[in-house]
């Protein structure tokens, strides 16, 4: 049985990571979008679970960076959930100005990383770095 292209993540050596950031705030959505793509990642920005949804039905992003609050009926987890349905192991980082220890507990859980707002550019960078290295390495190793 072979893999169809849905189902093989978008990075090779000769591509850039592609990161989906999912984001309602179109400033915010904008910001991370100029620090990743300065930052030599491809940048696919949704500033909408809906429009999050139809990115991931056309494509396998590397990385899923979400909201929490989408400031709509969904959550972050709802798209990320949605999006691991749809490709199993998918990294996940949940993005929020707050969260209680209800929400951190449900994302360690669910193996999402929780990045909390106003977020430092270089720790920002550094965990999507490690989660991307981590997930090739899994990859590479076949778990």
């Amino acid at each position: 049985m072979t893999a169809s292209s849905d189902d093989v993540p978008m990075t090779s050596r000769t591509r850039k990571h592609r990161i989906l950031v999912v984001d309602d705030e179109p400033s915010v959505l904008t910001t991370y979008r100029m620090i990743l793509a300065q930052n030599g990642y491809d940048v696919v920005p949704a500033p909408s679970a809906q429009e999050a949804r139809r990115v991931l039905e056309g494509e396998r992003p590397d990385l899923l960076l979400c909201d929490l609050s989408l400031g709509e009926k969904e959550s972050g987890f709802e798209v990320i959930d949605w999006a691991r349905r749809r490709y199993p192991g998918l990294p996940s980082v949940l993005l929020t100005g707050y969260a209680g220890k209800d929400i951190t507990d449900r994302a360690q859980r669910l193996g999402i990383l929780v990045l909390f707002k106003p977020i430092e550019i270089q720790e920002f960078l550094e965990t999507i770095r490690a989660h991307l290295s981590a997930n090739e390495h899994k990859a590479a190793s076949g778990e």
